[in-house]
């Protein structure tokens, strides 16, 4: 036991401890009859001690590790969720004092009360809160969503969140590794089992279909989490994002003209093509209305001046990705532009669009879906590349419009 405590880092007197409270006990014994840590009970004791690190208390640490529902890969990638959350609140954390300094550095003062906002409880209030304001359901992918599902009445939302998206009027299960998202769930929710992708609990072909929304990007293992929706499901739908077409970061002028470390943040995930041929799917583009209420990434591409706003940000988990000095400037590049007319120079002819193509997408296996690539749903405004590198936009009523960002 002196041996295990010492790798650990933890005094002899806390293994004393969990044993007494069945938290870990060892099962093991020595050649001498003393008891010892057999490698599941070492296993056990590793993801103990990550959650108490991670603040959580040892009856809610007791409950996790001891879900039968569970096996120890989707409690490592439950713990994995919770890690990159406590980051990310670093990362704003560390982003509040970054513009503090910079405040200070400009000699302006800083409130005794902006102070405790940016260190306090009320950050994390925020972030909360920006969530819930700005990521809602948008009725028209939603729509979209719906009839990709078709008639399936059982439904597992795998990475639900919150529970966007989650269709009325069918028998929905949800599956969500994290604990903190699973609290924010609002009452009256599907219920929400704790696991992951990458490892569902469930038997073959239990759900008429399986869908996930603005997930994929932050699971472990993409492709095996696919496959796994497609073992548990005779039908799947995922909302995904193409990275397939060469310059595919210059389609929303964010990414292109002042955000390029967004090519990072998505460096390593797999083809669209990759994806829809590991499940045997079809894809299908997903405009993004102008007025879009979820307050996804690309939401706002008619309305730049909306990014300049924190809260609006802080529900983009982009910004976290790319850290704070690519964020600060980014946002001072375009509220220059803004200011000075430039952002309007090389986009204005946006504000004649009612959707753009940016990149969504939609993967559709099981049922009427198969190999291949669907075309728009009704009419809508698409970005194609031209041979040269620059963009056109498609206005089904009058054909290829030169881009305004183009050069003549």
């Amino acid at each position: 036991m002196g041996r295990v405590a010492e790798l650990a880092g933890v005094t002899v007197r806390t293994l004393h401890h969990y044993d007494a409270i069945g938290l870990v006990r060892p099962s093991a014994r020595t050649v001498k009859g003393y008891r010892a840590y057999s490698a599941e009970d070492v296993e056990r004791l590793r993801e103990v001690l990550a959650y108490r690190r991670l603040g959580l208390g040892l009856r809610e640490i007791a409950e996790l590790v001891g879900d039968a529902s569970t096996d120890v890969v989707a409690r490592l990638l439950q713990l994995r969720g919770l890690l990159l959350e406590r980051r990310d609140r670093a990362d704003a954390m560390v982003a509040a004092l970054d513009r503090e300094l910079e405040a200070r550095g400009r000699g302006l003062t800083v409130t005794p009360e902006e102070q405790l906002e940016a260190l306090g409880g009320r950050l994390y209030d925020a972030i909360g809160g920006a969530y819930t304001a700005t990521r809602r359901t948008e009725p028209r992918i939603a729509t979209q969503i719906l009839d990709a599902l078709g008639d399936a009445q059982t439904v597992l939302n795998v990475g639900a969140g919150t529970g966007n998206y989650e269709p009325a009027g069918r028998e929905v299960t949800a599956v969500e590794p994290s604990a903190v998202m699973r609290r924010q769930r609002p009452a009256g929710s599907a219920p929400c089992v704790a696991a992951a992708a990458e490892s569902l609990p469930f038997e073959d072909d239990s759900f008429d279909a399986a869908m996930a929304v603005s997930t994929v990007h932050h699971w472990a293992d993409p492709m095996a989490g696919l496959r796994e929706m497609r073992r548990v499901a005779r039908r799947v739908v995922v909302l995904t994002f193409d990275t397939d077409e060469p310059g595919w970061q210059d389609r929303f002028w964010l990414t292109r003209d002042y955000l390029p470390e967004f090519a990072g943040v998505l460096e390593g995930f797999p083809s669209l093509a990759g994806m829809a041929d590991a499940i045997e799917a079809r894809t299908e583009p997903v405009p993004i209305p102008w007025d879009c209420a979820d307050g996804l990434f690309e939401a706002y591409w008619r309305r730049p001046g909306a990014y300049l706003q924190e809260p609006v940000r802080r529900a983009m988990s982009v910004w976290t990705r790319v850290g704070p000095e690519a964020e600060q400037r980014a946002m001072r590049s375009l509220g220059d532009d803004l200011e000075s007319g430039r952002w309007t120079e090389r986009n204005g002819d946006l504000a004649d669009l009612d959707a753009a193509d940016l990149g969504l997408r939609l993967i559709i296996a099981g049922a009427d879906g198969g190999p291949g690539i669907t075309k728009m749903p009704g009419p809508c405004h698409t970005l194609r590349r031209r041979a040269l590198g620059s963009f056109v936009w498609i206005r089904p009523d009058q054909g290829a419009v030169p881009d305004p960002a183009s050069p003549a």
